[in-house]
């Protein structure tokens, strides 16, 4: 569509001091029609870093819808990742050649590996090069999903997991969080942030490695509040990214009261 308009919304946000942001968000879609699909990706594929073909929904819906929305995310240039159960499951039945042989097949960018679930027979070094063979990267989500709010201990254990699994060639770590915030992970039994194990994550793998699950509006904005814009985060819902986006922007009435995320007013020029 051409902008037949003399004034944009880019030029706006620009005057107004709003930096130019990379694509720092993950959505996830856990069993929307394909048309619901495409009308967020046509709208906002610009804002998102990676989207997430998520749960195992995908292994039982109609295979060519499936297919289908891969081909618009591929048109729309949005990466895209498989959900962990399909493959912690696929690995605890010893089906994981024939699982990365499908996500190859319908040409997923990514897939997410962990042990949330189920416990990891195999090396992290033999399964990302498995992947690898067959055109996919690897991230690795650390946590388990049924074993509660992080302690101390867990923190250092999770560490030193996703450095072997970064050491041996995934691209990103993620943070698990569910689909709640709710006593997992970092969040506790009131869904509050513990910001020091947050921090412990992003000095051990550095903002461009770990990315944060934050399926809420309470635990994306703790997140952006604590680390600021730069931030990454995922199991973002659709139709909640915007809200996400312009809240990383300062333009939220809530974040422009933060000092990290409001705008820095333009300087004026001399008259």
């Amino acid at each position: 569509m051409l902008l037949t308009g003399h004034h944009h919304p880019v030029d706006f946000l620009k005057a107004i001091g709003v930096p130019e942001i990379p694509p720092s968000s993950s959505v996830f879609d856990p069993g929307y029609d394909s048309i619901t699909l495409e009308g967020h990706l046509l709208q906002s594929h610009h804002l998102i870093s990676i989207l997430k073909i998520s749960m195992a929904c995908w292994l039982v819906a109609d295979e060519t819808i499936t297919r289908q929305k891969l081909r618009t995310a591929q048109i729309q240039k949005v990466p895209t990742v498989t959900g962990g159960g399909p493959f912690e499951i696929a690995v605890a039945q010893n089906q994981l050649p024939a699982y990365l042989d499908l996500c190859a097949d319908i040409s997923v960018t990514r897939i997410e590996c962990g042990e949330g679930f189920t416990d990891m027979p195999l090396h992290a070094r033999e399964v990302i090069a498995m992947a690898n063979r067959r055109g996919l990267e690897v991230q690795f989500e650390i946590g388990k999903k049924h074993g509660g709010a992080f302690t101390a201990d867990t923190v250092e254990e999770l560490v030193d997991q996703g450095n072997r699994w970064l050491d041996g060639g995934a691209v990103e770590i993620v943070v698990e969080a569910r689909e709640s915030a709710q006593g997992v992970g970092l969040f506790d039994e009131h869904g509050q942030l513990n910001t020091l194990f947050a921090d412990r994550f992003v000095k051990a793998y550095g903002f461009s490695h770990v990315t944060f699950e934050a399926p809420n509006k309470s635990s994306q904005f703790a997140l952006l509040d604590h680390f600021g814009r730069d931030v990454h985060l995922s199991n973002i819902r659709l139709e909640e990214l915007l809200r996400v986006e312009i809240y990383r922007r300062g333009l939220h009435s809530d974040a422009f009261q933060k000092s990290n995320l409001r705008p820095l007013r333009p300087i004026q020029k001399a008259a």
